[in-house]
């Protein structure tokens, strides 16, 4: 009876996360390339910035996806690659929060009835000069309905703007804001949608407004933050070889090849590997598992 109702309640909760908003996906060691890359077709006076956000993207993957087609004017009937495939960031745990700003995405770990899920959301992170920090941390405020309080560096630049700017849609902070344990920087919605996806913020990490509701309830307070930056990612999925390339601003001066092959040694998956194919996967950086599979 115990079992029934615990399978019950895991039916459920499944059921719940994948009607809330984020990628929700199943995963267990050894396999860490998840989702499926999907192809849409556009519609008159689609753009690719609406697209992503249909699919809960970013800006930066969906124009790193898709070269080839203008982001304001696709044009009608256009195939549209859309990039719903990720492989896990290389941390010590897959454990609570996982931030990988290199390809501006967030990953939420959790496990049910002894089976490994993760939540996966785009986001915005610090413009240059702002870095988003790297390192550990941890969630040790929930806040529903944030004021801002306008940082004196941000009152620098614009000396107009008040003291506290109230809850409301001209908040940046959106509906909901978990502060993280270097108390200046928050985990928040956006009342700027389009900046998902791209560097703009003052070092916060921004989500869709619908997707930091989800996210906020799912997360209890004092959970393991990780922010690391990866540009390049190894992973395995039924027994094939893939990697994934970030395209980062040329002043971090990443060797994509090098680090991609340092990976693949780390992991023991060199020998399996197409040196060739890698090439060709991390000169594109189109932020998609490519198998390079020999």
């Amino acid at each position: 009876m115990r079992k029934t109702l615990s399978m019950i309640a895991f039916f459920i909760l499944i059921f719940q996360l994948h009607e809330a908003e984020g990628e929700v996906l199943s995963y267990h060691d050894g396999e860490t390339v998840l989702g499926t890359v999907e192809t849409y077709k556009t519609k008159a006076n689609d753009s690719l910035i609406e697209i992503a956000r249909k699919f809960d993207l970013g800006y930066n993957e969906i124009t790193d996806a898709n070269p080839a087609l203008d982001p304001f004017i696709p044009g009608t009937g256009a195939a549209v690659k859309v990039p719903t495939a990720w492989i896990l960031p290389d941390t010590v745990l897959h454990d609570g929060i996982v931030i990988n700003v290199a390809e501006l995405r967030l990953y939420f770990f959790y496990e049910v009835a002894g089976r490994k899920f993760v939540r996966t959301f785009p986001i915005g992170i610090g413009s240059e000069g702002h870095d988003t920090p790297l390192g550990e941390f941890k969630v040790i405020e929930k806040i529903v309905h944030p004021a801002w309080h306008v940082p004196e560096s941000i009152k620098e630049e614009k000396p107009w703007l008040p003291d506290v700017v109230p809850p409301g849609p001209d908040n940046p902070l959106g509906s909901h804001a978990m502060r993280l344990s270097d108390p200046t920087i928050l985990i928040h919605g956006t009342n700027k949608p389009f900046a998902v996806g791209r560097s703009a913020s003052h070092g916060c990490l921004r989500l869709y407004p619908e997707d930091i509701p989800s996210l906020f309830k799912s997360t209890p307070p004092g959970v393991r933050v990780t922010i690391v930056s990866q540009p390049v990612k190894v992973g395995v999925k039924d027994g094939r070889v893939y990697v994934e390339a970030h395209r980062v601003d040329p002043e971090y001066d990443v060797d994509y090849f090098e680090d991609a092959m340092q990976l693949l040694t780390k992991k023991n998956l060199i020998g399996r590997v197409d040196t060739s194919k890698l090439h060709n996967a991390v000169e594109e950086k189109k932020g998609i598992p490519v198998d390079i599979s020999d």
